[in-house]
């Protein structure tokens, strides 16, 4: 370890990207795991963080005290629920320290809680912590705008495994707002998210989403753009769950020596 390097927290450590995270981390030149966080009452709480991940002893014990783990952190990088997000954002915030989240799912009460908690942090957040995606996005922004909605429908395809519990998932969620953006246009007001029975003609102008959940999937998604006589096909493929660590891991590097606010993955490729 040098006194230079990054020292982050990872929450959700006994989780399958609380686990990459911390992978990712022992592999990564400038990072360091600070610590690992458990819910109370987790099984795993005690454990060995680098057991846990398979990576063998690293004599540090997963926690169940936040407050303690951020002690002399750097940052924490987050991949949980919503509620327990906006807790560790605001001890972020007390901390004056960077918090890349990766959760999905959050309401608009919890992202005005993460735009408060920026003021003090340093916040990096996006639907999908991949490099590939966040290019996958600025290109969808451009295919939109330069593509008229009059001709050509946009339909956002999604898949995951079977436990997933939101839907559609925050990466089509951040795709549709891409395209929402391209066109200027509101996501909110212009997307269809269900599609049964007599449904009637495809109003124009709309963003439609259709979400697949089975097995081991890890993540697929894929932006149709259809014309008349032509379709235009823009997909990612995740086949591991370290793609998603390593981005977040380089989102914390990116915000270490950034001012307090809230940044997007468009933002440490520097798309924006």
């Amino acid at each position: 370890m040098s006194l230079s390097d990054m020292k982050l927290v990872v929450t959700g450590a006994a989780g399958r990207m609380g686990q990459a995270l911390i992978r990712v981390i022992h592999q990564t030149p400038g990072v360091v795991l600070h610590a690992a966080i458990e819910r109370p009452g987790s099984a795993f709480v005690g454990r060995d963080a680098g057991e846990l991940a398979g990576l063998g002893p690293l004599g540090l014990a997963v926690t169940d005290d936040p407050l303690t783990a951020f002690l002399d952190a750097d940052g924490v990088v987050d991949f949980t629920r919503p509620g327990s997000s906006v807790d560790f954002a605001g001890l972020a915030a007390q901390a004056r320290i960077v918090h890349v989240i990766g959760t999905t799912g959050c309401s608009q009460t919890d992202d005005a809680a993460f735009e408060a908690a920026s003021r003090h942090a340093r916040l990096v957040k996006s639907g999908n912590m991949s490099l590939g995606v966040t290019l996958l996005a600025a290109l969808t922004q451009t295919a939109a705008r330069a593509l008229p909605a009059r001709d050509w429908d946009i339909e956002i395809l999604e898949m995951h495994h079977r436990h997933k519990v939101d839907a559609p998932s925050g990466t089509a969620l951040l795709l549709g707002e891409a395209a929402a953006r391209g066109r200027a246009i509101s996501l909110k007001e212009q997307s269809v998210r269900v599609r049964d029975g007599h449904t009637g003609p495809r109003p124009e102008g709309t963003i439609g989403f259709a979400t697949l959940r089975g097995g081991s999937v890890v993540g697929e998604h894929s932006v149709y753009l259809a014309g008349e006589g032509e379709e235009v096909i823009l997909s990612h493929r995740a086949t591991d769950r370290a793609i998603f660590a390593r981005g977040a891991v380089a989102a914390a590097l990116w915000a270490r020596d950034k001012k307090p606010g809230l940044y997007t993955m468009p933002d440490v490729l520097g798309l924006n």
